[in-house]
């Protein structure tokens, strides 16, 4: 029997079970022997991916925006135009939001998450220390591509569904100074049906690491994660000076994955995703809310 997967609901506290797109071929893909054959056609390569970014692009793909605005927690209503207005699929995927919907605490000590999701967080790491999701080897050394300075870090590891906002935001007011290094890799999901099997798709997935300096929250890193079905990573935002919640970039149809690093000694993570991360449960969370405190 399938194991349904389950989040906590962070306004209420309760578990709820998550409406997965596609779920049956997600598991077919990854729990059965057939989909295992056939992995390598499927993930590790951007054709099947790349070809599914072409149809989403073209007006044909709008009958299918209906079928993702019908699945709970897609809050279409959110959207700057009705689905109806949208040219395409990923017009309405990579969609933009009403003014005001996703406030955030404009205190420069508070960071904000960067995107919607379901987040897990870690905290006193090391650069040596596998990425935290169970049974991985593969280090944050490895994922970022460089060995990181500081002697203990933090993590924190956010999911966005299909059914999310998928424009991504920067956390706190910061500084970068180059253009996002850019590492091709696979495109498994990074739904934890995947993660289950291939707990290391974090370091094998194609991806993009940006630098940022912040002032009060210093050297840290910002990390897009690519996946099944994403079209592309794309940059809205270039080098220079941000400000909280200034719009970064967005990834095109897909699930995928923010991944933050930062010095341990300089945030500390909400109590509330702690303690749930400890449990091995991921939060749900929308973009701008709280997600950690400057430590001064």
């Amino acid at each position: 029997m399938k194991k349904a997967i389950t989040i906590v609901n962070r306004k209420t506290g309760e578990l709820v079970q998550e409406t997965v797109m596609g779920d049956g071929a997600l598991r077919f893909a990854y729990e059965t022997f057939l989909g295992h054959c056939l992995s390598g056609v499927l993930f590790n390569t951007s054709g099947l991916s790349a070809l599914m970014g072409w149809y989403y692009d073209r007006s044909v793909s709008r009958r299918n925006i209906n079928d993702l605005a019908s699945i709970p927690g897609c809050n279409a209503s959110e959207a700057e135009l009705p689905p109806e207005k949208y040219a395409s699929f990923n017009e309405f995927f990579t969609r933009r939001l009403k003014k005001g919907v996703r406030p955030f605490d404009h205190s420069p000590e508070m960071l904000s998450s960067p995107a919607d999701g379901r987040i897990a967080v870690f905290e006193d790491l090391t650069g040596e220390s596998p990425i935290p999701v169970k049974g991985a080897e593969r280090t944050l050394n490895d994922l970022c591509c460089e060995k990181l300075t500081a002697s203990r870090l933090a993590a924190a590891v956010i999911r966005l569904a299909p059914v999310d906002y998928h424009r991504y935001h920067f956390p706190c007011e910061c500084f970068q100074a180059a253009e996002p290094l850019k590492v091709r890799g696979k495109y498994h999901s990074v739904n934890p049906v995947a993660l289950a099997k291939y707990p290391d798709l974090y370091v094998e997935n194609t991806r993009q690491i940006t630098a940022l300096e912040s002032e009060i929250f210093g050297s840290f890193r910002f990390l897009e994660v690519g996946a099944f079905g994403v079209g592309s990573i794309v940059q809205t935002a270039g080098s220079g000076k941000h400000g909280r919640q200034d719009e970064k970039g967005y990834f095109k149809f897909g699930g995928s994955t923010i991944i933050l690093i930062f010095d341990n000694g300089k945030i500390k993570w909400s109590p509330d995703l702690l303690e749930n991360s400890a449990k091995g449960c991921e939060t749900l969370i929308r973009c701008g809310e709280t997600i950690a405190q400057a430590v001064r």
